[in-house]
């Protein structure tokens, strides 16, 4: 899997992936749970696009994000040696938590859609509220899809 931090268009981060053979299971196609590594690292990439580093983050407050919920569909197998983008897009900013529509295509074809919350823990796995500097970085995604339907506060 080949990563940059992507960039951010219209409101969405878009990450490039590559499916190596090792994303792959015994018949050649990705294996279900390796869409969830490349959701994980396009948000992780999403993140420091955004300057929002998980080790910084954590070394500064002590916080981290954990995955309180995803649901994921799976429409269409991706297979060895594709070249995917893994887009996230942020649907819902709350007090402790922030849902995001990841999905998952090779050309115009969506392969997986997932729609995963994030919640912000402290050391002692306590949800706390997002931070005012965390909620001013995730507006540039917000912002960008202000005027677009389902993005709520």
């Amino acid at each position: 899997m080949t990563a940059d931090d992507g960039p951010i268009v219209a409101g969405e981060h878009r990450l490039p992936v590559r499916v190596y053979y090792e994303d792959t299971d015994a018949v050649g196609v990705v294996y279900h749970a390796n869409y969830l590594r490349f959701a994980e690292r396009a948000r992780t990439e999403m993140l420091r696009c955004l300057g929002l580093e998980h080790g910084t983050l954590s070394a500064r407050s002590g916080l981290a994000f954990t995955v309180r919920r995803c649901v994921v569909d799976y429409l269409a197998p991706a297979r060895l040696d594709d070249r995917l983008e893994v887009r996230t897009s942020l649907a819902r900013l709350g007090g402790a938590s922030l849902d995001l529509e990841q999905r998952i295509a090779r050309d115009d074809r969506l392969l997986v859609r997932m729609d995963v919350r994030l919640a912000l823990i402290s050391p002692a796995l306590r949800a706390v509220r997002l931070p005012q500097a965390l909620i001013d970085a995730l507006g540039r995604l917000r912002n960008d899809r202000a005027a677009k339907p389902g993005v709520g506060a």
